[in-house]
């Protein structure tokens, strides 16, 4: 094999998606699996969809998946520009070398009566297309349309009979009647091109020997065979990678889930498991291993064991592998990728305090940032909880026991040493047996007068961490708010 040489190109309108990033990782595995070169190229002649940070969003999207690249924005490399709006001599070149070898015509059609024309082929129930009225225009026609100041489009001139066959390496040969391929435009009016001229003229300038692409663009492939051949060049390899669909399957879109790439960030996914996870869309080393690493899916991956039918986003198993690489983390590792997580949500406490916590909460974490609901008590001076959630259903409505037991507990941690989990729970469970109150009752009053939550990390292990002092006041707190509460009365 010569060596690979593999592009991404995504439009600067947002940031990526998952089915667009998962197209990035086929790219850049098979790159790398081949010793070859991944290149980023920014398809960004459609400016009118552009947002204003559409491609930091791409490039950051990138780098957070570590799928690093060779040549491209930032980087540079032999090919460039990288970007399809600094290439428009290039594009407008070879747009009137088509016209001038027949391949391609210049169209003067205004916009009102294209859409008239669609109109018109609604009614009678046709499919739509351009009817080539500027395909058969004699010479002194072109010359009037040009005299009047029109300034045409150029589109391409499909054989009018036969048939036009391309290779996929995952669909295998596709064949369109070319009675069924639209006489696509190439170069607009305003000098820039269309996705179809683009992608081929640099494909070709920038030595791509294999496209990865997603299979919605099956019918794009026709139009591009028809390209190399009019100028001479050999087509790239062509894989179009199967569709992801939701569990409904039917396209993916944020009812299944959050659908951009720093979404899943931004929600305390690792991007171990995203690459984990993406990878097995459409792809499988065999029918049972679930679990790679970055360097076990470069050694493993490649285009043939890619599957035709479409790949299903599965938000479970997501969560699952999330919550494998979350577990797989040292101590140290896992409080570091938390932290982010508490800063955004103000919570700056003391990192010995998170070094402490983390280990209580790396088992019954899926995502990062579900770490923030089960340790923000720890980062915060107080607490506030109400009566109602004090009383709960233990002491029956009566605010003045639940009082007194808070009371029993101070006394009991005040005198207590060492200031341990063991220590905590034999003395917790011999003051609910002495004094007549049940377990679960009290260490769950307990649990909310000092954390305002019903679910936290183990109870003990929360005690010893915060300390006797903090404890003791968010209980004191606690029992005040119960002396000033009325009974509640059971409904």
């Amino acid at each position: 094999m010569t060596l690979v040489r593999v592009r991404y190109a995504p439009s600067p309108t947002g940031a990526p998606h998952i089915g667009n990033i998962r197209t990035a990782l086929f790219t850049w595995l098979f790159a790398r699996h081949h010793g070859g070169k991944f290149i980023v190229r920014i398809e960004d002649t459609d400016q009118a969809r552009e947002v204003d940070n559409g491609l930091e969003l791409i490039l950051e999207s990138l780098r957070w998946l570590g799928l690093d690249w060779d040549e491209g924005p930032g980087v540079g490399g032999p090919f460039g520009p990288y970007s399809q709006s600094e290439r428009l001599p290039l594009y407008q070149k070879w747009a009137h070398w088509l016209v001038e070898h027949s391949h391609a015509y210049r169209c003067y059609c205004t916009t009102e009566r294209l859409e008239q024309m669609r109109k018109d082929q609604e009614a009678r129930k046709q499919s739509p297309g351009y009817d080539r009225r500027c395909r058969f225009m004699s010479d002194a026609e072109r010359r009037a349309k040009e005299q009047s100041g029109i300034v045409p489009v150029i589109r391409l001139a499909v054989p009018l009979s036969g048939a036009t066959t391309y290779h996929d390496l995952i669909h295998g040969d596709v064949t369109f009647d070319n009675k069924n391929i639209d006489d696509q435009v190439l170069l607009k009016s305003d000098g820039f091109p269309t996705y179809h001229l683009a992608v081929v003229v640099d494909d070709h300038e920038m030595q791509i020997t294999h496209i990865t692409r997603g299979d919605d663009w099956i019918s794009s492939g026709p139009k591009h065979a028809l390209l190399y051949r009019a100028f001479g060049w050999e087509m790239p390899a062509l894989a179009q990678l199967p569709m992801t669909l939701g569990p409904d399957r039917k396209k993916l879109s944020k009812r299944h889930g959050s659908t951009s790439v720093i979404d899943f960030r931004e929600q305390g996914y690792l991007p171990e498991a995203m690459i984990n996870f993406l990878a097995r869309l459409g792809w499988s080393y065999d029918d049972h291993t679930e679990i790679f690493s970055r360097d076990e899916l470069i050694r493993l991956f490649d285009l043939d064991r890619v599957h035709p039918s479409a790949a299903i986003f599965d938000m479970e198993k997501l969560n699952w592998l999330n919550g494998h690489y979350i577990r797989a983390l040292s101590t140290l590792e896992l409080a570091q990728r938390v932290r982010p997580f508490l800063d955004a949500a103000g919570l700056e406490g003391d990192n010995d305090v998170l070094l402490a916590v983390t280990p209580l909460i790396q088992t019954r974490i899926k995502t990062l940032k579900e770490a923030v609901s089960l340790t923000d008590f720890f980062f915060v001076e107080r607490v506030e909880p109400s009566a109602a959630q004090l009383l709960g259903k233990g002491f029956g409505g009566r605010p003045d026991q639940a009082a007194d037991a808070i009371g029993a507990v101070i006394d009991t941690l005040r005198a207590l040493s060492p200031f341990d989990a063991p220590a905590l729970e034999q003395a917790l469970r011999a003051l609910a047996e002495r004094s007549n109150f049940k377990t679960g009752a009290l260490f769950t009053l307990v649990r909310e007068a000092i954390t305002a939550r019903s679910v936290t990390p183990p109870l003990f292990d929360t005690i010893a961490i915060l300390g006797r002092e903090r404890t003791c006041a968010r209980l004191e707190h606690a029992r005040r708010v119960l002396q000033a509460a009325a009974p509640i009365q059971a409904p």
